[in-house]
């Protein structure tokens, strides 16, 4: 019998769940990344039909609330462990994409009002600073999940394997499980 209760998992199991919950946001984040930069000229061209407003609501959800979790779980739970490694790529690659989150944080507040306008049905949105907010934070979105996954996911598998992020895995992989179930019952 499985649980999603965080810590009800059998002694001993494994945690690839981890990874798998890390690599789903990544999978959605640059799908959220097409359907952002995709909506662009429609609000250019003040098409902001009601699915359009639907579409950013989407994504300023999807931004601001499953991202910053997942930047928070890669925080708290996955980066302490490989700070610590004694590879000093791998501390120097830890500490790049803790200011990747930074950087994308701070990108992401620049446009997310004007999205929400968007979602809300506002007309005060800046199409300029879309434009070029969307190109600089998408651009930075993509050269992160590249960089974490070619780099950054083979030392976490590493990890996993050892043992070296269980609690922490758990917890991750136990909140996604949450937040698909909500998801679903959402539809």
């Amino acid at each position: 019998m499985s649980s999603d209760v965080p810590g009800d998992q059998p002694r001993g199991a494994k945690v690839p769940d981890v990874h798998s919950a890390l690599d789903d946001c990544h999978r959605l984040t640059l799908a959220a990344l097409d359907r952002l930069e995709a909506m662009l000229p429609r609000i250019e061209a003040e098409d902001i039909s009601p699915g359009l407003r639907e579409m950013a609501a989407d994504i300023v959800h999807h931004f601001s609330v499953t991202v910053r979790q997942h930047h928070q779980d890669e925080e708290r739970d996955v980066f302490p462990p490989l700070a610590a490694s004694s590879n000093p790529e791998v501390v120097q690659a830890v500490l790049m994409l803790q200011q990747d989150h930074a950087w994308l944080e701070e990108d992401w507040m620049e446009i997310a009002p004007h999205l929400d306008a968007v979602a809300s049905g506002q007309s005060w949105y800046d199409v300029d600073v879309l434009r070029e907010g969307i190109s600089i934070f998408a651009a930075l979105s993509r050269d992160h999940i590249a960089f974490e996954e070619s780099l950054f996911y083979p030392e976490l598998q590493a990890h996993l394997r050892c043992g070296g992020i269980p609690e922490g895995g758990r917890e991750i992989a136990a909140r996604r499980r949450a937040e698909r179930r909500l998801g679903d019952d959402a539809h």
